[in-house]
């Protein structure tokens, strides 16, 4: 894990590079996927102030505005979310290429939807991680896409000429799911998508055995856990928590599309960290068990200890995970005595119950 790479500094550089050959101002550029500032606060360095980002983390954006603090630059640009308030007027995008295809579907339909018709995309990412089908999704919306030379083992591609898009945007997508009940929707950012996780979808199957109050579905994603939970338990208070906008956004559409956008609270935080502790009676969670591109037990493990923070004496950690993982250790030592529930040949689903404090 590191907070730059060649890809940030490539694009940090064509960005001053375009800005000086079309006289561009910091408010006419937007940045799409700066994990920590290192695109955005060059520009800043630059002289190139006002300009727009969007980030999907909420880590991500604080560990930029840490930085901007830290290089003298606070305030010299705007943190917005995808949509017309980033990119209405923008004349450059400069863009961190997402892994995902919906994702990057979406950033091009709004660059397209909302940002100047003279815009140039210039796009960036590492070579072993880009596919050829970037290039269509990009082509969807753009009539001009070339790709460039790779640079320290990055490359550019550079998108202009907008093409005209459908009225309405296709995000969030929704998917009608008959044998649990539910229906998802999906920001193109979102895991999974409307799709139904498989791991989620084994600890549905547990949802009687789980006891009505207080509860958090912590790294909610869509918000599969939190809405089958609310469905299930009509008393209980329920709040869907993750720290990626396109999570919190897709949680949300999920929760109007149920019917319940009354009863669940949606929350963009990191880890619940907003929360107070021992304020929840059951805490739901599959964790996940990747860092970006990067296999990492970290998010998970923070997450566990999350659930012991929000959860009080007595009250009941539910989890999923990929049975190879072996959280059962972690579990016991951060929560309290934890049984398996079940297992699956891929999941295993275990219930932890809050230890209550010694004296």
């Amino acid at each position: 894990m590191q907070a730059w790479d060649a890809t940030d500094q490539l694009l940090a550089e064509r960005g001053i590079a375009e800005a000086a050959q079309r006289s561009l101002e910091g408010r006419e550029i937007a940045v799409v996927g700066d994990a920590y500032g290192a695109i955005s606060l060059r520009l800043a360095a630059a002289g190139l102030t006002g300009v727009r980002v969007h980030e999907d983390l909420v880590t991500g954006r604080e560990a930029m505005a840490r930085n901007a603090l830290a290089l003298g630059l606070n305030g010299v640009q705007r943190q917005c979310e995808l949509d017309r308030e980033l990119l209405d007027g923008a004349r450059l995008v400069l863009l961190q290429l997402p892994r995902g295809l919906a994702e990057l579907e979406e950033i091009a339909d709004a660059v397209a939807r909302w940002a100047a018709p003279d815009v140039v995309v210039v796009a960036g990412g590492r070579v072993k991680h880009m596919t050829l089908a970037m290039n269509g999704v990009l082509g969807a919306c753009f009539r001009e896409v070339r790709a460039e030379l790779a640079v320290r083992k990055s490359r550019l591609i550079v998108a202009e000429g907008q093409l005209g898009v459908p009225e309405r945007p296709r995000f969030p997508v929704a998917s009608v799911h008959d044998d649990v009940g539910l229906t998802l929707c999906a920001h193109g950012g979102a895991f999974a998508g409307e799709r139904l996780d498989l791991g989620t979808r084994f600890l549905l199957g547990f949802l009687g055995r789980i006891p009505e109050g207080a509860a958090v579905d912590l790294g909610c994603g869509t918000g599969a856990l939190a809405a089958a939970y609310a469905l299930a338990h009509p008393g209980a208070s329920v709040v869907a928590t993750d720290r990626s906008a396109a999570a919190a956004r897709s949680a949300r559409a999920t929760m109007d599309a149920n019917g319940i956008a009354d009863r669940v609270v949606v929350e963009y935080d990191d880890a619940a960290s907003s929360r107070e502790a021992g304020s929840a009676d059951v805490v739901l969670l599959n964790p996940p068990f990747h860092l970006g591109a990067s296999v990492h037990a970290g998010a998970a493990l923070k997450l566990i200890d999350a659930g012991a923070r929000l959860l009080r004496p007595g009250g009941e950690l539910w989890t999923v995970y990929n049975s190879h993982l072996d959280y059962r250790r972690q579990l016991e030592e951060s929560v309290g005595p934890t049984s398996v529930e079940g297992r699956s040949r891929k999941f295993t689903v275990t219930r932890s119950v809050r230890r209550i404090p010694t004296a």
